[in-house]
């Protein structure tokens, strides 16, 4: 059965943000393949949208309803409503998660 992808407008920013950081630090011809392939694997859990498991970081404070899947270095948090996945952030994993987190509630 499939589930409708919606991203949340923090998650589009995330890709904004990932973009301008791949085109400015690394190079120019990377970053429309790397947002590709991101979005995909995002749109990828309108039929497999349980294969994820729950953020350590949320899970330690028992927020049990977000879910995350891994592409590359990157953790992308979901959730899902009946038959609606709400992809929430998409953060690079070598960052500290716990401090992005805590910067997203208390916006």
């Amino acid at each position: 059965m499939n589930y409708y992808v919606f991203f949340i407008s923090d998650a589009e920013d995330d890709l904004y943000e990932i973009y301008n950081y791949v085109a400015t630090y690394d190079s120019i011809e990377k970053p429309d393949k790397l947002l590709d392939q991101l979005e995909q694997h995002c749109l990828s859990l309108s039929t497999f949208q349980n294969r994820g498991h729950i953020p350590p970081e949320l899970e330690r404070i028992s927020i049990l309803y977000y879910k995350e899947i891994h592409f590359k270095s990157y953790r992308i948090i979901y959730q899902v409503v009946q038959k609606d996945v709400y992809i929430h952030c998409i953060l690079d994993g070598r960052r500290d998660i716990q401090q992005l987190l805590h910067e997203r509630l208390l916006r």
